[in-house]
C-alpha cells in the first residue's frame, strides 16, 4: 500500500513537473521575442487568449502523463491532479487579484478541471483496442 501511494504521488507529481517545466519557458520565450509585453495586461486580449490556450494544453498533457503513470486508477489521479490546479489557480487569482485581466485568472480556474479529464480521458482512450470497422 505504501508503495502505491509513493507510485501515486510521483505521477501527480510527474504531470506537475511536466506542466511547470514546459510553461516557464514557453512565458521567457515568449517575453525574449517580445511577443509577450509586461505588464501582463498590456497584451491584446487574443494574445492573452492564446496564452490561456497553450496553458490548457499544457494541462491536457500533464494530466495525460498523470494518467499514464498512474498504477491503478488513472482517471481519479489525473483529477486529483486537476483539483490541485484548481486550488493553485484560486489561490494565483485571489493573490493577483490587483493585476488585470481579471478573466485570464478566471479563465485559469474554470478550465483547470476540464483540461484534468480530458487528459484522463485521452490516455483511457489510448488503451482501448481498436475494432475493426467494417
Amino acid at each position: 500500500m505504501k508503495n502505491n501511494l509513493l507510485k501515486n504521488i510521483g505521477a501527480i507529481l510527474a504531470g506537475f513537473l511536466f506542466v511547470i517545466f514546459i510553461t516557464i519557458p514557453t512565458d521567457l520565450i515568449l517575453e525574449k521575442t517580445g511577443l509577450m509585453k509586461k505588464p501582463f495586461d498590456t497584451n491584446p486580449s487574443w494574445f492573452i487568449g492564446f496564452v490561456v490556450l497553450y496553458r490548457c494544453v499544457y494541462g491536457v498533457i500533464g494530466s495525460y502523463i498523470t494518467a499514464r503513470l498512474a498504477p491503478a486508477r488513472p482517471m481519479r489521479l489525473a483529477m486529483i491532479g486537476g483539483f490541485i490546479g484548481l486550488i493553485i489557480s484560486t489561490i494565483g487569482a485571489i493573490v493577483m487579484w490587483d493585476t488585470p485581466p481579471h478573466w485570464y485568472a478566471i479563465a485559469l480556474i474554470i478550465t483547470a478541471l476540464p483540461c484534468a479529464w480530458l487528459g484522463g480521458t485521452l490516455f483511457l482512450n489510448s488503451r482501448k483496442p481498436l475494432t475493426a470497422q467494417g
